[in-house]
């Protein structure tokens, strides 16, 4: 089996949900791949050094470079990186996160084009991006979608009885968690008895935000942190709707979890969402930073019960396809060429 490098920001720390790397690693090494990873680095600068370095010292041992790859300042190490694996003559794969690389393909053509065009390929999670790629003229881009091992999320049958909402994400700007607050509001003042249950670290601050705009509207909301991923998935049984209030989104590891689980998803309508969720069959999308919208979603969920329990079901059925045992094959066929 191949020897891979992994890089990518895999950090352990109450700020930070556990990266995507932390799921996708590990099925690496259970498929019999050897797995090398960093950074672990805090400090962006070390990070970004033991990358580079951790790159040109296993040179002579690794078959395959992947390397997570983002819209933001990580798109910078993503750069770097691949520019030095070109240099040692390494292949790599950027992996590609962040619904808002296409806004980095138009504001960054020079810096995209030695990047992806350079690739050994391009791995896409979601059709939305691989599309969006397109677009720009990149044609090395492969859809692997994100995956989940089945047999550890359960699906359970819910109690429609009133909303209790579940959030699960980083407490960032992008992911725009003060809309569950509006929405907790928005249903109270409808005459709906609500409950909102936010899992996730905070990871830019919006946790105060979002707690001092709960106070200001009168709503009481849990927090629970960070929780470990079966802490997170035993809660859910407590819930049963999953809302999804992101303003920038790809194909997100938890909302898939939602589905496998049997919680119905209300998402806005961004990024690759629409390409997740086919809207009124397995899930509901609304238009983004809309407590309206979101809310009058939620509350047919209530009203319909057939309805939302098909699509429960539909969901369930589509998020099977993304079981390893189905992903794991598309990832030979990436990293297993001569």
């Amino acid at each position: 089996m191949k020897n891979l490098l992994y890089v990518g920001n895999h950090l352990q720390n109450s700020q930070s949900n556990a990266s995507y790397s932390a799921v996708l690693g590990p099925l690496f090494e259970q498929s019999g791949y050897e797995v090398q990873y960093t950074s672990s680095k805090t400090n962006k600068v070390r990070r970004l050094w033991e990358m580079l370095w951790t790159t040109y010292r296993s040179r002579k041992k690794t078959d395959l470079v992947l390397i997570d790859t983002y819209s933001t300042q990580n798109f910078q190490f993503a750069v770097l990186v691949s520019q030095l694996c070109r240099l040692l003559q390494l292949r790599y794969v950027p992996i590609l996160h962040g619904g808002n690389l296409p806004h980095r393909l138009n504001n960054s053509p020079k810096l995209s084009k030695i990047l992806f065009k350079n690739a050994y390929a391009n791995v896409s999670p979601s059709l939305y991006l691989k599309d969006s790629f397109a677009q720009f003229g990149y044609e090395n881009v492969v859809y692997v979608p994100n995956t989940i091992a089945l047999k550890h999320y359960p699906f359970s049958s819910k109690t429609y009885d009133y909303p209790k909402l579940l959030w699960v994400r980083s407490f960032s700007e992008i992911y725009n968690p003060t809309l569950a607050i509006e929405v907790l509001h928005e249903l109270q003042a409808r005459g709906f008895k609500t409950e909102l249950c936010m899992v996730g670290p905070d990871a830019d601050g919006s946790l105060a935000k979002v707690k001092a705009l709960a106070t200001s509207l009168n709503v009481h909301v849990t927090y629970t942190g960070k929780l470990t991923k079966d802490a997170w998935i035993a809660l859910s049984e407590n819930y049963n709707v999953f809302i999804n209030t992101t303003n920038f989104d790809n194909m997100p590891v938890s909302v898939i979890e939602a589905m496998a689980l049997g919680l119905p998803v209300v998402s806005t309508n961004v990024g690759g969402m629409p390409y997740l969720i086919s809207d009124g069959l397995d899930g509901l999308l609304v238009p983004p930073n809309d407590k309206e919208a979101m809310a009058d979603a939620i509350g047919t969920l209530f009203k319909e019960l057939s309805r939302t329990e098909a699509m429960v079901i539909k969901a369930r059925g589509k998020v099977e396809q993304f079981d390893w045992k189905y992903v794991g094959a598309l990832w030979d066929e990436v990293l297993g060429c001569d």
